[in-house]
């Protein structure tokens, strides 16, 4: 058994583990990234929001993304029968990126960590995490390679990015249920041969079935398009057959994309995910902390996965570096309060959003345009920018403006 010493030890090679783990580098720290796959391979959240670019920016890797050439997003859209929402990107109360993607990520993970391995970081694939023991302020992390040989990586501070793998909320017993209600996904990608021309071929658009279940179309600029369909479990379970035969009968349910991708083949078997939201016991401990998926994972409706991994890792690796460097870090206030509080207005819109009063707000006509500029900021992941009402007062503002739209509506009544 070989040991190795390094100073951060990263779990997981997705876009949080290489956010945090450029940054470090960047810093001069010697760094490992160990990842359980092999890459490339496939994974869902395939579609960004704008906060996400400043995170890629600041660490280096923004350049190399742009070269991918993915499919532009500027903005979504969401149906609900005749009813559309469009929300523009450019058009929102916070300064920041009016723009981002959507991603295949098995390419979009790829080009991040072949830039990681250029710039010098060890990217070590087919790499799994079984166990680790803290002694003091060090980590001694058992790996075993795809042969079965095992090795002990020994770091000053271990980061979890591992998304759904969860690795240390796995082995350290801090996994807690999340208080959001059950939910589940069963999504594919399709060769999207009757794609139309032009803008709407490129749109991400969110097809509203009922209140408590919908349809994504995330369009990529290779031909491909990823569809998923998210409802409660209950519901997801109640359709028979193997996963193709219930996302087919699924996709009856939409008038808008059903003759789009009736008779289509799927490019692999459906993948369906129960009760995908997650939560943690705590965000961190003493030489660890975790990131992105492997903390908390609220629900795909919004696309908030991704940027809440890189504003966690990215912020995670700040922090390791101070206290690397002797200084004084209060991980509880500059670490969990932090993230928790976008958290916390992300899982409003998603509460709100299930109860119906957000899509209230969504479809109801005329619109309020200063109302849809400040939601939009949020559905741009700017969800910390406290100049924002639907920021500072998430927990209200949205029921407080759908009880307006049922008493205007009752007006109109009389």
């Amino acid at each position: 058994m070989n040991d190795e010493n390094i100073d951060v030890l990263v779990i997981g090679a997705g876009p949080s583990g290489c956010v945090a783990a450029s940054y470090l580098h960047t810093q001069g720290f010697k760094v490992k990234v160990v990842e359980k796959n092999l890459f490339p391979r496939f994974v869902i959240g395939e579609s960004l929001l704008p906060r996400c670019m400043d995170h890629f920016e600041e660490v280096g890797l923004l350049e190399c993304l742009k070269t991918e050439q993915f499919e532009v997003k500027s903005g979504a859209r969401f149906l609900k029968g005749e009813k559309v929402c469009n929300f523009d990107f450019s058009k929102k109360h916070t300064q920041g990126w009016d723009w981002t993607w959507q991603v295949p990520r098995a390419d979009f993970d790829m080009a991040l960590t072949n830039e990681l391995t250029r710039k010098g970081v060890d990217v070590a694939f087919e790499k799994e995490v079984i166990a680790i023991d803290f002694e003091g302020a060090i980590s001694k992390t058992t790996i075993r390679d795809k042969e079965g040989n095992d090795s002990i990586v020994t770091a000053k501070y271990v980061i979890d990015s591992s998304g759904y793998g969860r690795v240390l909320p796995r082995l350290l017993d801090l996994e807690k249920p999340s208080e959001l209600p059950k939910h589940s996904s069963i999504f594919t990608h399709v060769e999207d041969i009757r794609r139309p021309e032009g803008t709407e071929g490129t749109l991400i658009t969110f097809d509203v079935i009922d209140t408590e279940t919908w349809l994504w179309v995330i369009p990529f600029s290779n031909g491909v398009t990823s569809i998923g369909y998210v409802g409660p479990t209950e519901y997801l379970d109640s359709f028979e057959g193997d996963a193709t035969e219930k996302l087919q009968q699924m996709l009856q349910r939409s008038n808008y994309f059903y003759d789009r991708f009736k008779d289509v083949d799927f490019l692999f078997e459906p993948v369906f995910i129960k009760n995908y939201s997650k939560s943690v016991k705590q965000l961190y401990g003493k030489g660890y902390v975790l990131t992105g998926n492997s903390a908390e994972f609220l629900d795909p409706v919004f696309s908030s996965g991704v940027t809440f991994a890189t504003e966690s890792s990215l912020l995670a690796a700040k922090l390791v570096t101070k206290e690397l460097q002797g200084k004084n870090i209060d991980w509880e206030q500059e670490y969990t309060e932090y993230i928790k509080g976008g958290v916390n207005v992300f899982a409003s819109y998603v509460k709100e959003w299930y109860t119906g009063n957000l899509q209230k707000l969504f479809f109801h006509q005329p619109e309020n345009p200063e109302v849809k500029r400040q939601i939009c900021a949020v559905l741009a992941g700017y969800v910390w920018d406290t100049t924002n009402p639907f920021v500072t007062k998430h927990d209200r503002a949205i029921r407080a403006f759908a009880h307006l739209i049922d008493m205007e509506i009752e007006q109109e009544k009389i």
